[in-house]
């Protein structure tokens, strides 16, 4: 067997360097998380003496917002997968006619500006009574969702064996009964990969949330953020507090679902 050739020391010093840099900005949120209250970070490179302090006035401050953005990214999560799942299944297995134009028309809704949908749906709910309203938000953050968890389901599941499939046809079951019982279990990884990159994008969405809500009843923890920081914050160390925990979540899922996530993003691509 041939040795696969040795990278050298120059290669491996510049990935450490490429590394070092983008995590820089995460250790310094860390670190300022860490710090006293004041007008300016007056810490050093490394917290010696951490206070906690910060991290008690973000969970006071921003903790309802916490909760708001978990409810609205498991709740885009949920309706995004029950729209996307059945939808990718008949576009992968079911022939019908103009399949190519529908796919094409998915990939275009992903080419509208956030914006504009913004505004759209500021009207419409303003008419339907969806203002400030989880309910509103979860439909909001599914128009990202759906159209690309369809993709990237409908990529996966155009691999699954017809045999697979005629055969529990043969034994009896139903159309809704295969999707059920033997589509959905071997498409686990691509289902998983849809439902975190749905979740992080309602997480992470600012828009929406900015347009569609205009009180505190209602309001996720990236508009949050944004109006905790002013001309003259004097709270940074709570500021930089409140961007860990609310970046804690999305680092954690990708972390423990990793091994899905590059299952279900390339399955599809190699037939």
């Amino acid at each position: 067997m041939k040795r696969a050739p040795a990278r050298g020391w120059p290669s491996t010093i510049i990935g450490i360097v490429l590394l070092a840099l983008m995590l820089f900005p995460v250790y310094w949120m860390v670190n300022a998380s860490l710090q006293p209250a004041g007008n300016t970070l007056q810490g050093g490179w490394f917290p010696f003496h951490p206070d906690l302090s910060g991290y008690a006035t973000a969970l006071r401050d921003q903790g309802r917002n916490l909760v708001t953005s978990l409810v609205v990214a498991l709740g885009s999560v949920v309706l995004s997968l029950a729209i996307a799942a059945p939808a990718a299944y008949a576009l992968a297995q079911f022939p019908i006619r103009g399949t190519n134009l529908v796919v094409f028309g998915i990939l275009m809704t992903q080419m509208v500006p956030s914006i504009v949908v913004a505004n759209a749906l500021y009207s419409a709910y303003n008419d339907l009574g969806l203002l400030n309203s989880y309910l509103g938000l979860i439909l909001a953050d599914s128009t990202a969702g759906v159209p690309f968890a369809i993709i990237i389901l409908r990529s996966f599941m155009q691999g699954i064996p017809r045999e697979i499939i005629d055969a529990a046809r043969v034994d009896g079951a139903g159309r809704l009964r295969v999707f059920r019982s033997v589509v959905l279990p071997v498409s686990r990884n691509a289902l998983i990969t849809a439902a975190i990159f749905t979740f992080l994008f309602a997480w992470s969405d600012f828009l929406f949330a900015l347009t569609l809500t205009t009180t505190e009843t209602v309001r996720p923890i990236t508009l949050g953020i944004y109006q905790y920081i002013g001309a003259h914050t004097n709270q940074w160390n709570a500021t930089m507090a409140t961007a860990v925990l609310a970046s804690a979540p999305a680092a954690a899922l990708l972390i423990v679902a990793q091994r899905y996530v590059t299952a279900g993003a390339t399955s599809g691509a190699v037939k």
